[in-house]
């Protein structure tokens, strides 16, 4: 009976070992990435960006602002699209699906001319996908890049209307005396994206490449080509412009906007490929293959690619923090994908 006792005994305090030791250990692990331990450690937006967040009403969820030339911006503060008031008629840039019902309506307020023309800048439905508003009006031209249509067929989606009037390249409107140039690009999506310049009103629009006083969205705003996307900015000032439309979130850019995105993006792909290109690669899957076995190449690779990106990231971020806001949430994904195209892509 002792003897059962003691073994009792000892299996209980074995038993509140393991759970305090269990305990301790899950103390030391990190939280989850959503917890909200975790992500209170990202930096809030910073002060000089949340200064140009845009009024919005919230019974009516926009706010449009002229920007000069017969050019007004319609934001929510998320998305951002536009129009230009001629004689003849309105042209609107995108119908972000977020408040693209509310274009006509909003336009209205505006003029009384007539909606003639929309614009697509490309294929995706955050940008496009409030176009459904727009199927009533009646003689209008749907234009977009021969591409963005063909994709838009295949879709069938009835929330992005599918163009009438599409182009390969290059496309001038005239409209009440005033020039809209359309330029394919291919920095973005797959089916290509649009320049959107208006001369007269010294204004551009180019979606998902710069975001006025933030970094670029995850993985350098999900580009599908990473090589174009390097030459967008210069591609950006070599026109004449004043006020920049990049399609997202709470400010209306410059030139100035063009060069801080350029200024980043440059920075990230050079710090990649120089910590990329200066490692003794060969010794460093040596050494790992040491602790892991060499069997196991994907994981091989996996550990060779986390080192990279883990350095880069160290060696960027203190330069960008107070520069850009949300530069700590998405720069892993940026160095990534530079990191992709650094070690497929470019040349050494």
């Amino acid at each position: 009976m002792k003897r059962h006792t003691c073994i009792l005994a000892f299996v209980a305090m074995l038993c509140v070992h393991l759970l305090a030791q269990s305990s301790q250990q899950a103390s030391m692990q990190p939280p989850p990435e959503d917890s909200p331990e975790a992500l209170q450690q990202y930096l809030p937006v910073l002060p000089s960006v949340k200064a140009q967040f845009w009024k919005i009403d919230p019974k009516l969820g926009y706010a449009v602002k002229s920007v000069g030339g017969g050019v007004y911006v319609i934001s929510d503060n998320g998305w951002q699209s536009a129009f230009l008031v001629t004689d003849e008629g309105v042209v609107v840039f995108d119908a972000p699906a977020s408040y693209g019902k509310n274009i006509p309506s909003a336009i209205a307020k505006v003029t009384d001319k007539p909606i003639k023309i929309l614009v697509y800048s490309h294929t995706h439905k955050d940008h496009i996908g409030g176009s459904a508003a727009f199927k009533d009006i009646k003689g209008l031209q749907i234009i977009a890049l021969d591409t963005v249509a063909d994709f838009l067929k295949e879709m069938n989606d009835p929330n992005r209307l599918v163009p009438n009037v599409t182009f390969k390249t290059e496309k001038t409107i005239s409209l009440g005396g005033k020039t809209v140039e359309l330029t394919r690009h291919d920095y973005h999506s797959n089916e290509g994206d649009l320049f959107i310049y208006v001369p007269q009103a010294k204004f551009i629009m180019a979606i998902d490449c710069v975001t006025p006083g933030y970094a670029p969205f995850s993985g350098f705003d999900i580009t599908t080509n990473f090589h174009e996307y390097l030459k967008v900015f210069d591609q950006l000032l070599a026109y004449d412009f004043d006020t920049f439309v990049g399609g997202h979130l709470t400010s209306i850019g410059t030139k100035q906007d063009v060069l801080m995105s350029k200024e980043f993006t440059m920075d990230v792909y050079s710090t990649v490929k120089r910590i990329h290109n200066g490692m003794d690669q060969a010794a460093f899957w040596s050494e790992t293959a040491k602790q892991i076995g060499p069997d196991n190449e994907f994981l091989l690779f996996k550990v060779l690619l986390d080192k990279i990106v883990d350095e880069s990231v160290r060696e960027i971020q203190p330069r960008w923090i107070n520069r850009l806001a949300g530069v700590d949430v998405w720069l892993p994904s940026h160095v990534r994908t530079a990191l992709i195209y650094v070690r497929w892509d470019d040349k050494d």
